[in-house]
């Protein structure tokens, strides 16, 4: 992602990290949705040999559209998400600099990104991911229990309150701080690490992701009675192995965005430097 300097005020950082976050989601959705359907199947009896069968069986059954079930509340909320990120990283290092140099320091650079972590997760990933989640459910079930997005929010608002959009909020929070944390000083520092970073990103945090995912999951409030549960019965139930499931899809979504959105990033900042 691009750098933030002292210049940049918070309500131009929310601006481009909205309109960047939209772009590389509604680009990278495809990858984003074989994740999920790989985290959300069972080990021990897997509908999708890997992505490869995936990716077919969900295009013959569904076609292209298929692949962008829960898009809308993903490409949204990836705006979103960006937005909190970007106005909290800002924010914070605002606070953090130097007051001599006006510079931040590897740690606090680590330090504001953990923040800004939480801050998307408690404000945007964690009931995007729970919409996206029980969308992408249903329709691998077959239950037909949503029509849209917007259905699902509605029904899920009805039955169980704000809190439904909340399953999962830990291991979402556990994931994303410790996403940003990895990632802010690497990127800060050199882009030739982009795609290196969000692997090791990845693999650090895609247990917190895989147990995101069967929280969110459509019967997970009969299946589990909390965070803590529901990664014991994956590890008896299912092995090691079931905290990595969709590893690899994940790897090339968290590289694509990263790319895109170092890309977008300084583009729109010299677009939006000539309106505001």
């Amino acid at each position: 992602m691009a750098f933030v300097t002292k210049k940049d005020t918070g309500l131009k950082t929310v601006i481009k990290g909205f309109l960047t976050g939209g772009t590389q989601a509604a680009i990278t959705y495809p990858t984003e949705f074989v994740k999920t359907q790989l985290q959300l199947q069972s080990k021990a009896n897997p509908e999708y040999a890997g992505i490869a069968d995936c990716f077919k069986k969900v295009y013959a059954k569904h076609g292209m559209g298929g692949l962008y079930a829960g898009a809308p509340v993903r490409i949204i909320g990836a705006g979103f998400q960006q937005m909190f990120r970007w106005g909290a990283y800002t924010n914070l290092a605002g606070v953090a600099r130097d007051p001599a140099t006006g510079k931040l320091s590897p740690l606090m650079t680590t330090l504001c990104g953990l923040g800004a972590g939480i801050c998307e997760a408690v404000c945007a990933v964690t009931p995007v991911e729970t919409l996206k989640t029980r969308v992408n459910d249903d329709m691998r079930r077959g239950t037909g229990n949503y029509k849209s997005t917007g259905d699902a929010l509605v029904k899920i608002f009805k039955s169980e309150g704000p809190m439904g959009l909340y399953r999962g909020a830990a291991p979402t929070i556990l994931k994303q701080g410790t996403n940003q944390a990895v990632r802010m000083p690497a990127q800060v520092q050199i882009m030739a690490l982009i795609w290196r970073n969000s692997c090791v990103s990845v693999m650090a945090t895609q247990p917190a992701d895989c147990v995101k995912s069967r929280m969110q999951g459509e019967a997970a409030k009969e299946l589990y009675s909390g965070t803590l549960d529901c990664a014991m019965k994956m590890l008896k139930s299912e092995g090691p192995s079931s905290f990595f499931a969709g590893s690899i899809p994940r790897m090339v979504q968290v590289g694509m965005t990263s790319g895109i959105s170092f890309a977008l990033f300084p583009v729109i900042s010299k677009l939006l430097n000539k309106v505001m």
